[in-house]
C-alpha cells in the first residue's frame, strides 16, 4: 500500500476502532506526562540565548570567578504604612516578626534575609516603607517557583497592623503571578473560542454533530502537544507562553482542518459516493490540501529554530507540536470517526440543507461574477487599503514592557509601583560592569573612577554600587543601578550609551576588557538579536515555501503570488498591532476603540511579537491560499479554463475559507481578551490578520490577479518539469468529469455527480 492521505483516509475508515485505540493510548500517555507534572517541570520564565552574547558573556564571568555559581535570586518585601513611619515602635515590631518568620524557613529556601534593622539602604525618603531582600537558596527557576510559595505563606502568617501593608515582588513572584493570569487567560479564551467556533461550525455545517466532531479532534491535537512539550522537556524548557500558544494554535488549526475535510466528505457522499469511498476520496483532496497545508505552517514556524534565543525555539516548538497533532488527527482520527457516524454525522440538523453543497448560487457567486468582471479596480482597491493598513507599522517601537503591564490588581504590579516612585526602580536587578583585568592597578582603578564620575552624572542612572572584586582581584562586578523602570526606554539608552560610550572612554588605554550585563543588557542583546535575525528568517520561510509550493503547483507564478499575498497580510497585522497598541501612533478614533477592548497602551511593542507573528501568520495564511487553489487546479485540471476555474474555486470555497477564519478570529480574538500585553498584541494580530486574509486576500486579490494573469498562473519553465508530481488535488481531477465552466458562471448548481 502506498503511504499517502487517501491511502491513510482508506485504512482508518476500514479499521475504525484500531485507530481510536491508538489514539486512545496517545492520549492516556499525554495526560498521564501531564498530570504527573512534567508538563508545568518544562515551563519557565526565563529567556536565555543559545549564542554568546556580550550580557551572557559577562554573567559567565561573574558566575565563574567572582561568585563560584549562578547568581541567587533575591526576592523582596516591601512593607508600607499609611499610619507609621519606620521609626516607630510598632513599625520596628511588625517588620521584626515577619524577618523572624522569614529566617525561620529551611535554609534550602531562604538562605538570608535583610531589612532596615540590621541593614542599611532599605527605607524610603519618606519613612513610610521599608524593604526586606530575602536572598534565596536555590537557583533553578523551577525550585524557586515553589519557594517562593513558601516565603509568601511565612510573610501572610504575620498579621498587619491597620494601616500597613505588605507586598512581594522579585522574579519567582511575578513568574507565579504570570502563570496565574495566563491560566485564567487561557480558560477565557478556551470558552469565548470554542463557543463562537461552535456557532459558527452550527451555521456552516448545519448540523449538531458534525460541528462537535471538529472540536473534538481539536481536544485531541491540544492534548498531543502538551504531551510531546512535556516529553521534550525533559530535554529542553519551554517559555510559559507555550500553554498559549498551543491552545490557540490547536484550536485554529484543529478546527479548521477538520471542517475542510468533513465538507469534503459530504459533498462526495451527496454526489452518490458510498462512505468508505466519499471518505477515501475526501482524503485524496481534502486531506492532502490539509497535509500540506500543515507543511506550510511548519515551515514558516521553523524558521524561528535558526533565532538563537529560547523562547523563539520553544513556543515554535509548541506550535509545531499542536499543528501535526492536528494534521495528524485530521487525516486518521477523522476518517475513522466518519466511518462510523456515517450520514449521522448530520444528525440534529439546525437547518434543512445542512450538508448539501451549491456552487452556483449565492453570496460568492455574486461576488466571483463581481471580482472576476472587474479584476483591475478589485485588485487596486483592495490591494490599496491593505497597503494603507500597514502604515503605522513604519512607526514600531519594540522592546518590552515587563511587569509595568500586569494588571492593577495583581500585588506584583502595586509592589513594582511602589518601588519606582520609593526607591531606585532599578534596585533590584542594575546594569552589571564586569572588569576583567588587574584590579589592583592605577590605570584600571582611575578608569573605574572616570566611569563611576561618568555615571553620576547622567540622570537615568543612581549611584554606582559597591566594588566587588573576587579574591584573585583579577575581576571586579560594578553594579549601576537605573533611576527608573529598568524596562523602559530612558534605562535602555542609557544601558547603550553605557555600552557605546561611557566604559569605551572611560578604559581607552587600559589592559582591561570590560562588558555590560544584567537584566537590561539582556534585553538589549534580544532586541538587537531580533533585529539582526528578522531578514534571515523571512529569507528562510519565503525560500522553503516556494519550494513547496512550485512543487505542489507546478507553477513559479502561483508560489510568487501567494508570497506577496501573504505578506500584505502580514504587514497590515503589523500597522494594525501598533495602531492599535503603541502609544501615540494610532488615529484618535483607533485608541478609543482599543480602550474599549481593555487593550493596553505601552511604549514598545513586544520585540518578540512581530518576527513571531510572521511565522504564525504566514503560515496560517498558506493554508487558505491552498484550500482554494486546490479548488482551482483540480477544476482547472479538467477544464484548462483559468477564468472559469478561478470563479469555481472562489464560490464553491468562499463560505467555508470565511467560516473557518471566522473561527480561527474568535479564538485569536478570545487570547486578546486576556489580561497580559504581549498575548493582546499577539492574539489581536492574528485575528485581524485572519480576517483580512480570508475576506480581502482570499475572496478579492487572489481571483482578480489569477483573472489578469490568466494562464501564465499555471506557467513551470521546461527546465523544471523533472520537478516531483506532488498534486494537492490528487486523482480527483483525472476522475472527476464536470463540464466546464465559462468565465461568467451560470446560476445552477455544479456537482461532480453531474458528470459521472
Amino acid at each position: 500500500m502506498r503511504l499517502n492521505p487517501e491511502s491513510i483516509a482508506r485504512a482508518s475508515s476500514r479499521h475504525p476502532w484500531r485507530t481510536f485505540g491508538a489514539w486512545l493510548v496517545i492520549l492516556v500517555g499525554s495526560f498521564t506526562l501531564v498530570s504527573a507534572g512534567l508538563f508545568n517541570d518544562a515551563l519557565t520564565n526565563g529567556i536565555d540565548f543559545t549564542n554568546n552574547p556580550e550580557s551572557k558573556e559577562a554573567a559567565q564571568l561573574v558566575e565563574d570567578r567572582l561568585r563560584g555559581g549562578p547568581e541567587p535570586d533575591t526576592e523582596l518585601v516591601l512593607v508600607t504604612s499609611e499610619t507609621a513611619t519606620v521609626d516607630d515602635p510598632a513599625f520596628a515590631e511588625y517588620v521584626g516578626a515577619i524577618q523572624a518568620e522569614v529566617d525561620a524557613l529551611d535554609d534550602s529556601v531562604v538562605t538570608h534575609v535583610g531589612s532596615y534593622l540590621t541593614e542599611d539602604g532599605q527605607v524610603s525618603e519618606d519613612g513610610d516603607s521599608a524593604l526586606l531582600p530575602v536572598l534565596m537558596t536555590h537557583t533553578d527557576e523551577d525550585v524557586l517557583s515553589d519557594d517562593a510559595v513558601d516565603l509568601e505563606e511565612a510573610v501572610r502568617s504575620v498579621e498587619a497592623p491597620e494601616g500597613f501593608e505588605t507586598y512581594l515582588v522579585g522574579p519567582a513572584t511575578v513568574f507565579n503571578e504570570f502563570q496565574e493570569v495566563i491560566e485564567e487567560d487561557i480558560a477565557k479564551g478556551e470558552t469565548i473560542g470554542v463557543v463562537v467556533a461552535l456557532v459558527v461550525l452550527l451555521v456552516v455545517l448545519g448540523a449538531v454533530v458534525a460541528g462537535i466532531v471538529p472540536i473534538l479532534l481539536a481536544a485531541f491535537a491540544i492534548g498531543t502537544a502538551m504531551g510531546l512539550t512535556a516529553l521534550a522537556g525533559l530535554v529542553f524548557e519551554f517559555s510559559f507562553f507555550v500553554q498559549n500558544m498551543i491552545t490557540m494554535v490547536g484550536l485554529a488549526v484543529g478546527i479548521d482542518y477538520s471542517l475542510f475535510i468533513i465538507a469534503r466528505y459530504r459533498e462526495e457522499r451527496l454526489h452518490g459516493r458510498d462512505k468508505l469511498e466519499a471518505i477515501a476520496h475526501a482524503g485524496g483532496t481534502a486531506s492532502r490540501a490539509v497535509f500540506f497545508s500543515g507543511m506550510t505552517v511548519v515551515i514558516a514556524l521553523l524558521g524561528l529554530l535558526i533565532v538563537p534565543t529560547t523562547i523563539f525555539g520553544a513556543l515554535a516548538a509548541g506550535a509545531i507540536f499542536v499543528v501535526i497533532g492536528a494534521v495528524a488527527a485530521a487525516m486518521t482520527l477523522l476518517p475513522a470517526l466518519l466511518a462510523v457516524l456515517g450520514d449521522k454525522v448530520n444528525a440534529l440538523r439546525v437547518r434543512r440543507n445542512a450538508g448539501r453543497v451549491e456552487a452556483g448560487t449565492g453570496f460568492w457567486d455574486w461576488a466571483s461574477r463581481l471580482v472576476m468582471r472587474r479584476p483591475v479596480v478589485s485588485l487596486l482597491a483592495a490591494g490599496g487599503l491593505m497597503v494603507v493598513l500597514a502604515l503605522p507599522y513604519f512607526s514600531i517601537h519594540t522592546g518590552t514592557s515587563g511587569v509595568s503591564t500586569l494588571p492593577d490588581d495583581i500585588e506584583a504590579k502595586q509592589a513594582f509601583v511602589l518601588l519606582e516612585d520609593n526607591f531606585a526602580g532599578g534596585l533590584t536587578d542594575p546594569a552589571q560592569v564586569v572588569i576583567d583585568g588587574d584590579i589592583a592597578s592605577p590605570e584600571v582603578q582611575a578608569a573605574i573612577a572616570e566611569l563611576e564620575s561618568t555615571v553620576g552624572a547622567d540622570d537615568r542612572f543612581g549611584p554606582p554600587g559597591e566594588l566587588l572584586p573576587n579574591e584573585a582581584r583579577d575581576l571586579a562586578l560594578l553594579p549601576i543601578p537605573f533611576s527608573g523602570d529598568i524596562y523602559e526606554d530612558a534605562s535602555i539608552a542609557g544601558l547603550r550609551d553605557l555600552r557605546d560610550e561611557y566604559v569605551p572612554d572611560a578604559f581607552t588605554g587600559v589592559d582591561a576588557e570590560v562588558l555590560v550585563g544584567g537584566e537590561t543588557a539582556f534585553n538589549v542583546d534580544f532586541f538587537d538579536l531580533a533585529d539582526t535575525y528578522t531578514p534571515i528568517v523571512f529569507a528562510f520561510v519565503l525560500g522553503l515555501s516556494f519550494l513547496l509550493l512550485t512543487v505542489v503547483f507546478r507553477s513559479i507564478v502561483l508560489p510568487v503570488k501567494a508570497i506577496i499575498l501573504n505578506l500584505l497580510s502580514v504587514g497590515a497585522a503589523y500597522g494594525l498591532v501598533v495602531a492599535f497598541f503603541q502609544q501615540g501612533v494610532g488615529p484618535g478614533f483607533v485608541k478609543d476603540i482599543a480602550d474599549a477592548l481593555n487593550f493596553q497602551q505601552v511604549e514598545s511593542i513586544e520585540a518578540w511579537i512581530p518576527l513571531f507573528l510572521f511565522a504564525i501568520l504566514f503560515g496560517l495564511s498558506m493554508d487558505y491560499h491552498v484550500f482554494l487553489l486546490t479548488r482551482i487546479r483540480e477544476r482547472f485540471d479538467f477544464t484548462r479554463d483559468n477564468a472559469g476555474s478561478v470563479a469555481y474555486g472562489l464560490r464553491s470555497t468562499g463560505g467555508l475559507i470565511t467560516g473557518c477564519a471566522l473561527i480561527m478570529v474568535a479564538v485569536f480574538a478570545g487570547f486578546a481578551a486576556g489580561r497580559l500585553a504581549p498575548m493582546q498584541q499577539l492574539g489581536f494580530g492574528l485575528a485581524v490578520a485572519v480576517f483580512l486574509d480570508a475576506t480581502i486576500v482570499r475572496s478579492i486579490l487572489v481571483p482578480s490577479s489569477m483573472k489578469l494573469l490568466g494562464n501564465l498562473n499555471w506557467y513551470l519553465p521546461k527546465w523544471l518539469e523533472w520537478l516531483p508530481q506532488l498534486r494537492v488535488e490528487g486523482h480527483e481531477a483525472e476522475q472527476v468529469a464536470e463540464p466546464a465552466e465559462p468565465a461568467e458562471p451560470e446560476r445552477e448548481p455544479v456537482t461532480a455527480g453531474e458528470a459521472r
